[in-house]
């Protein structure tokens, strides 16, 4: 994609190919013609990938953990891999800093690298490579199956960007789930199929997912962590993430056996203290490149054709994969670095302090917040209407609340994370991810769940002792953003609803919402 000005002549190796930590594919374009007696493999474990934001040490883990594996397999093929450690005393802890102290250990005749996922991260290496004088090549991410010049096209002269219109074309391009130019079943989507709750008796016994324990390369790097990072959020001792390919493609075919059958009607359901329900926990291994999405799909649509899965939760799951993962990739590269300022509703309130700690009162929070801490995992709902829609209604800054969705999940990259928070969770973007704000009363948890029932929360109630506080500040948060949300199509009959509301039941909830940002901003701690 690019080429820097000619540097040096009497090189010591032909090529230098960074290989990043979200990056670890092994049929990756840089790696393509290597050559094991003039080429070199460059990876680097720095501090600032860590601290940038304050990362859950499972996050941490999982990336050092898969990039040394990576190594391991590089170096058994013969190649030399120059992989910096955490705890190498010369370590800059910096991308930008290791990747100097290569090329001037290295004096490459060219430095190779696959377009990063973050923004960040590209102008890091960019800086460096222009400051060193040295010839490089940027290499199209092959991993994905949209390029970023592909969406640009797609976005030109579109008023909005809808997943769904960028999703058929993805489907007749790769010709998943297609039967000649007609969708499977005639049909492009089955979401309405897929909105069911477990009812009051809950899911019955669920499938356990496939686990990883941690062989010997793993257990150093979480006992490094431990070391490296004693403060920061999370626990290592349930860590059981797949870190190399062959796990990756383990845990897909669990997944699809066992709980793709019945991730479709249940994927926005939730139940206390069940973590997994019938989510495929490969998210991950997909962000860091450990298995390929169009595998991905390509499986679960021979399931699907096998009389295995149902139509509605095959598509459910591929519309993930190939429809959102690619577009909200697409919508990243399209504002960045502007994206990350956004700030339609003008949210300013700080991000609470139980955000770190999992304490509070409302059950939901407790729940998702706890297992977050101790897992480094929620799925997309807990994500989306139990944290997200919480951080939305108070009108915390998107910023904090995108920074703390990077820090403590382990699928966390910003390129995925950033659009999903500031766009699809906080409407900060005013609608490009989004055609409406995701707000709704404490009722939306109680229907999708059962955390309600052992709150002292009510979820029908907004004022008052036992009033749940999603509601009180659901009604609050129409109210403060009335004018702008009553020009929406979809939230046009929300804001009306406030007609329902006695002046003087509107005056309390205003006055125990200001109570309930108070006693947030006073216990950030």
């Amino acid at each position: 994609m690019g080429k820097a000005t000619k540097g040096a002549k009497n090189h010591a190796c032909r090529r230098l190919v960074v290989v990043l930590g979200d990056q670890l594919d092994r049929k990756s374009p840089a790696l393509d013609g290597f050559q094991a007696a003039n080429d070199r493999v460059f990876l680097a474990e720095v501090r600032g990938e860590s601290t940038h934001v304050w990362s859950h040490k499972a996050r941490t883990a999982l990336f050092l953990s898969a990039m040394r594996h990576f190594s391991q397999e590089m170096g058994q093929r013969g190649w030399t891999v120059d992989h910096v450690h955490l705890d190498d005393p010369e370590n800059t802890h910096s991308l930008g800093g290791e990747l100097r102290r290569a090329i001037r250990r290295h004096r490459p005749a060219e430095v190779v690298f696959v377009e990063p996922g973050d923004y960040r991260v590209r102008e890091e290496l960019l800086t460096v490579l222009r400051d060193e004088k040295c010839p490089f090549s940027e290499l199209v991410d092959t991993h994905f199956l949209s390029t970023r010049e592909d969406f640009a096209r797609h976005a030109e002269g579109r008023k909005q960007l809808r997943m769904e219109f960028f999703y058929r074309p993805m489907r007749q391009k790769h010709g998943i789930l297609m039967d000649g130019d007609i969708p499977a079943g005639g049909a492009w989507n089955y979401d309405a199929e897929n909105r069911s709750s477990f009812g009051k008796n809950g899911p019955g016994m669920l499938p356990k997912p496939v686990a990883f324990p941690p062989d010997s390369i793993t257990r150093g790097v979480i006992e490094l962590v431990g070391k490296q990072f004693p403060d920061h959020p999370g626990q290592t001792q349930s860590f059981d993430w797949p870190v190399t390919p062959e796990q990756a493609e383990q845990a897909l075919e669990d997944f699809i056996a066992n709980r793709l059958p019945w991730f479709g009607a249940y994927q926005d359901a939730m139940w206390e203290g069940e973590p997994w329900l019938y989510h495929s926990r490969i998210s991950a291994a997909l962000n860091l490149k450990l298995i390929a999405p169009l595998t991905v799909c390509r499986k679960a649509e021979e399931a699907w054709r096998a009389g295995l899965v149902p139509l509605a939760g095959a598509e459910g799951f591929i519309r993930q994969i190939l429809g959102w993962r690619e577009f909200v990739r697409g919508v990243y590269w399209l504002h960045m670095p502007g994206y990350l300022e956004r700030n339609t509703l003008n949210a300013r309130q700080p991000l609470p302090g139980f955000f770190w700690t999992g304490e509070t009162d409302m059950a939901c929070l407790r729940d998702a917040i706890s297992q977050t801490l101790r897992l480094g995992y929620a799925h997309h709902i807990q994500r989306l209407m139990v944290t997200g829609l919480f951080a939305l209604l108070l009108g915390v800054d998107p910023k904090e609340v995108h920074a703390w969705y990077l820090a403590v999940y382990v699928d966390a990259v910003e390129w995925v994370e950033l659009p999903n928070t500031l766009g699809m969770s906080q409407y900060a973007d005013g609608g490009v991810m989004a055609s409406k704000p995701y707000a709704a009363t404490g009722k939306y948890i109680q229907r999708m769940g059962n955390h309600c029932r052992g709150c002292r929360y009510k979820p029908e109630e907004s004022k008052g002792e036992s009033a749940c506080p999603f509601t009180t500040l659901y009604w609050d948060f129409l109210d403060r953003h009335q004018k702008l949300l009553a020009k929406n199509p979809r939230m046009s009959l929300q804001v009306k609803n406030l007609a329902r509301l006695t002046a003087d039941d509107l005056q309390q909830i205003r006055k125990q919402a200001g109570r309930i940002r108070l006693k947030m901003a006073s216990e950030i701690g």
